[in-house]
Formats: structure tokens, C-alpha cells, sequence
């Protein structure tokens, strides 16, 4: 090569450093100035998920560096499988693309749901507002006041239909303790439930504590509802005296399949990304969300909503997940058995 070819190639080759070093050198800010974040929410409106995932995207994008706007749009469908797959497989993988996602994510993947295409664990978890305790409440007046009463009496519970908690946690009660509800489906939601309690239709719903706190705090004020149990790893400091499904299970195996169906309720309402999002970007929108929570507007319109801000993020939600997949496989095959 002769001189002038030298640094011919000399050239080129600095001019591919300096580009490949300004790719590298982008800012997380860099990155989000001027874009739009979407978080994808798997719920339809007016429950609790699309409560949540708005209030989070109506301040979030003010805590992420380059203040990218935020749009929240609801893709309903399989119970939240098919926003799921979608944030696992379609969309683009650079931290613009979040989901608000079903908390029984782990859940059918552990029970090996064959419309699953995604692994739970790879999925990069940001953050819940709070934990949730589901529960089983019955309408006072249909005279039931206590969960043995349902290992004698038949117990109807208006249900929306398969594949949700709602359904999957009474029919592992009947086949565990011994309860003898019979599920009612077909209602197109929690409220039609509510009305259908009201009838005499349904002697109580599935639903999660703090909803009843928000939607119908006159029904607990008035004891309309009475919690009979609860499906949750811990107790609320407000509900102590309902006893835990896992508390009542007859063997250590049979305990393990109740602790599986709480780690749903524990996840909360989760905010996710897809695997692959550069660390950190990860690491913004995790401090983000941080930031949010703590938000003086946050908070004092989460107070208004009657939302209560117990945050897990990050790695606390992250291991619930593993919990819940590290479940001995006869276990999730038992329990699958029983669901069918």
C-alpha cells in the first residue's frame, strides 16, 4: 500500500470510530427527546388495571430523561396472553413499548398454556403500584358468613369465564378443601357480578381488596360483603381475620399450589418491557417509575382515586415470578388438571 493509500484507509477508518462512538455515546435522553412511549394495557376499561396503567402514564413521561410523550392503549384479548405475546414478540425491543400486564403472567405459564409465547422471567419487570389481595366475599344476606359454610351448602359465584384467577382459585378450593361452589359464567364483568349479587343471582364475586375499597367502600362501611378468604401471601393490616388459602390447605403440596395462585394477586397491576432493552434505558425507566410514585401530583391524585401506593419494583417483582415458576412441575400439572 502506498503512502497515499495509507492514509486513505487512515481515514476511513477514524471516520468509522467517530461514528461508531457517537452511536455508542447516545443518551438515554438522546434516546427518548422527541419520541412517544406506548404502554399497551391488556384490560379494558374502567377496572383496575386501566386505572392504574393511566394514572402511571399520565406522569411518567416527565420522570423519563428527554421527557418523551406517553400513550396508553388498551389491546384486550386472552386474558392479557395477547398483549403479552405482542410486548414479547412484536414489539420493538429499545424501551418505547411497556405493558400494564395481566398479574397471573407467571401464573399461565406455570400452568403451560399453550397460547403462551413468552417466557415470564425474561420479561423486564418495572414496577407495581401495590400488591393485591384477592379474596371471595359473599352478599351478607345470602346468609353465608364463614368459608366452612361452603363445605356443606352449595355456593353459587357469578364468574366472567375461564382462564382468570376468578375461576381458576375457586375450582383449586373445591378440589382442595372440599368447598363446594358452583361457578356461574358467563357475566361480562365484575359489575354485571356486583348487580347479580344484588338479584340473589350470585352469592358473592372473586374480586381483589382494594378494589372493593375504591368501587363500593359503602358495601364494606354497610357489611354488605363479608371477606371469606383470602388469596394472598400476606394479610392486609385492614383485613387480618379472613383466613388465607394457603393457611388452610390440608397438606404442604396443596399449600404449595395456593402460594403459586397468590404470587397473581402479589404482582399487582404490573408495568413491564420486553426482554432486550438496553440496560440502561432499563435503568431509567425503573428510576422513573420511582420518581412517579413519589410525584406530589402522583400521589395526591392516587389519593383522590382512594389508590394506595406500596410500590414493588423492579427485582421485588421479579423474584415473585421466579417464585412462581420454580413451582415443582407435578405441582403445576396437578393444578392444571384440576382447571380443565
Amino acid at each position: 500500500m502506498d503512502a497515499r493509500g495509507l492514509v486513505t484507509a487512515l481515514i476511513a477508518n477514524a471516520a468509522t470510530l467517530l461514528a461508531s462512538t457517537g452511536a455508542s455515546a447516545q443518551t438515554v435522553a438522546d434516546f427518548y427527546r422527541g419520541k412517544t412511549v406506548r404502554i399497551v394495557n391488556w384490560a379494558s376499561a374502567g377496572g383496575e388495571y386501566d386505572i392504574h396503567g393511566r394514572l402511571v402514564s399520565r406522569y411518567i413521561g416527565k420522570h423519563i430523561p428527554g421527557n418523551p410523550a406517553v400513550v396508553h392503549q388498551t389491546m384486550t384479548g386472552g386474558g392479557g396472553i395477547v398483549a403479552a405475546n405482542f410486548l414479547y414478540n412484536v414489539a420493538p425491543r429499545d424501551g418505547a413499548s411497556l405493558g400494564v400486564m395481566p398479574s397471573s403472567l407467571a401464573l399461565f405459564q406455570a400452568l403451560g398454556d399453550k397460547a403462551i409465547k413468552y417466557d415470564a422471567a425474561r420479561f423486564n419487570w418495572i414496577g407495581t403500584i401495590a400488591p393485591t389481595q384477592e379474596n371471595l366475599v359473599s352478599w351478607t344476606a345470602s346468609g353465608f358468613t364463614d368459608w366452612r359454610q361452603m363445605l356443606d351448602r352449595e355456593f353459587a359465584l357469578g364468574a366472567s369465564g375461564a382462564g382468570s384467577t376468578s375461576v381458576i382459585v375457586p375450582m383449586a378450593m373445591n378440589a382442595l378443601l372440599g368447598t363446594k361452589i358452583k361457578l356461574v359464567p358467563g357475566y361480562p364483568g365484575g359489575a354485571e357480578v356486583n348487580l347479580a349479587m344484588e338479584r340473589g343471582e350470585s352469592l358473592g364475586r372473586w374480586n381483589t381488596w382494594s378494589a372493593w375499597k375504591v368501587t363500593k367502600p359503602e358495601w364494606i362501611a354497610e357489611k354488605k360483603i363479608t371477606v371469606l378468604v383470602q388469596s394472598a401471601l400476606t394479610k392486609p393490616a385492614d383485613l387480618q381475620a379472613p383466613p388465607l388459602l394457603a393457611d388452610l390447605a390440608k397438606t404442604a403440596d396443596d399449600r404449595k399450589i395456593f402460594e403459586l395462585l397468590a404470587t397473581a394477586a402479589e404482582l399487582g397491576r404490573p408495568l413491564v418491557a420486553a426482554p432486550g432493552v438496553p440496560d440502561d434505558r432499563m435503568g431509567a425507566l425503573v428510576a422513573a417509575y420511582r420518581a412517579t410514585l413519589a410525584d406530589p401530583e402522583f400521589v395526591a391524585e392516587a389519593a383522590q382515586l382512594k389508590i394506595e401506593i406500596a410500590p414493588l419494583v423492579a427485582g421485588e417483582l421479579q423474584s415473585l415470578v421466579m417464585r412462581a415458576l420454580s413451582t415443582p412441575k407435578p405441582l403445576t400439572e396437578r393444578l392444571a388438571k384440576i382447571v380443565e
